[in-house]
């Protein structure tokens, strides 16, 4: 505010406003009602839909709408709906996502009290048990930052929509920093036997079964290292493991109880990279329209490297808000 900007607060942007020359402005929701704001420009930085129930089941499919959201519970989709309700272009990948392992009982939306302690980054060195008691992913497939934007989603897609990291005592220093919060759910146990019994949902014997397989599995011979993809692995499960594989025989034994959080949406309009102009369905710029962060589609495809939405959001945010700018300064002559 102190640089002339003036914030609204309690202000929901509802539809754009347009004329033969582009768009003009927006309508808003306020508490007395609705209220027109008109513009030279206007940069739509509204995130996706990962709030919105709906809209994640309608475009990633059935489940979704019982994942937790990471975040705000008001990035629901409304900006990209007020883009696509005048033309604007959809693009890139509307069914994928940015999502987490997260903790089981966390709140439904994000919790600014609780800062990191729902992050559960630690699973590479765990078995992730279902209720089956089977493991279902390849926990050392890659360090985390390269798996766990996706491995939420494979949580998701387990029975009961929850899953467990299974750890023992050798690899219990090695957990990072949020795995030891008060508001963390963790069973804790002197035998496998004991843990089961308190790891809610799981299937006892094929928990028992799966670890008996595993242990004999792991190629000890391969020293352990877990500063790097040091190779130790599995051999002939059905899902092996490639690196960090320990047997879980060192008690005491503790588990932590997951479920899927989502942070973002990938889908998103397609825009001129050079000036962040919205472009329409036939391609052609929207006069008066642009867009930034989350917004812009075809960044993200599939999975998502950590830290790239940040640096995403301040380029295509200052490319945006430069061009609305320049093109409200030559309006203004």
């Amino acid at each position: 505010e102190s640089k002339g900007v003036r914030i609204f607060y309690q202000t929901r942007g509802v539809s754009l406003i347009t004329d033969d020359d582009g768009v003009c402005g927006v309508v808003a929701q306020t508490p007395n009602g609705q209220q027109r704001f008109e513009a030279k420009a206007v940069v739509l930085a509204c995130g996706g839909f990962e709030a919105n129930p709906e809209m994640r089941t309608r475009y990633l499919g059935p489940g979704w709408e019982l994942a937790k959201v990471r975040g705000s519970r008001f990035n629901v989709g409304e900006g990209l709906e007020m883009a696509l309700d005048i033309g604007a272009a959809p693009y890139g990948n509307w069914s994928g996502r940015h999502a987490v392992s997260w903790e089981r009982y966390a709140p439904e939306y994000g919790d600014l009290t609780m800062l990191e302690s729902s992050y559960r980054h630690s699973f590479p060195l765990s078995l992730m048990i279902n209720a089956d008691g089977k493991r279902f992913v390849d926990e050392g497939i890659e360090f985390y930052n390269y798996t766990y934007a996706k491995y939420g989603a494979e949580v998701l897609a387990q029975p009961g929509q929850f899953a467990y990291q299974v750890f023992d005592a050798k690899t219990k220093p090695l957990l990072r920093p949020e795995y030891g919060d008060k508001s963390v759910t963790r069973m804790v146990a002197d035998t496998l036997e004991e843990l089961v019994e308190k790891m809610e949902g799981v299937n006892p014997q094929g928990f028992l079964k799966t670890v008996k397989e595993f242990n004999a599995a792991v190629q000890t011979d391969i020293p352990f290292d877990h500063s790097v993809k040091d190779g130790r692995c599995t051999n002939g499960l059905e899902i092996d493991k490639s690196n960090w594989a320990n047997p879980l025989d060192t008690p005491p034994y503790e588990a932590y109880a997951t479920t899927c959080g989502i942070t973002f949406t990938f889908g998103g309009l397609r825009t001129v990279a050079e000036t962040g102009e919205v472009l329409d369905v036939n391609f052609n710029p929207i006069k008066g329209l642009y867009a930034a962060g989350e917004m812009v589609g075809g960044i993200f495809y599939f999975n998502y490297p950590a830290g790239t939405g940040l640096v995403s959001g301040t380029v295509f945010g200052r490319i945006a808000g430069t061009s609305a700018g320049d093109a409200t300064a030559l309006k203004g002559r």
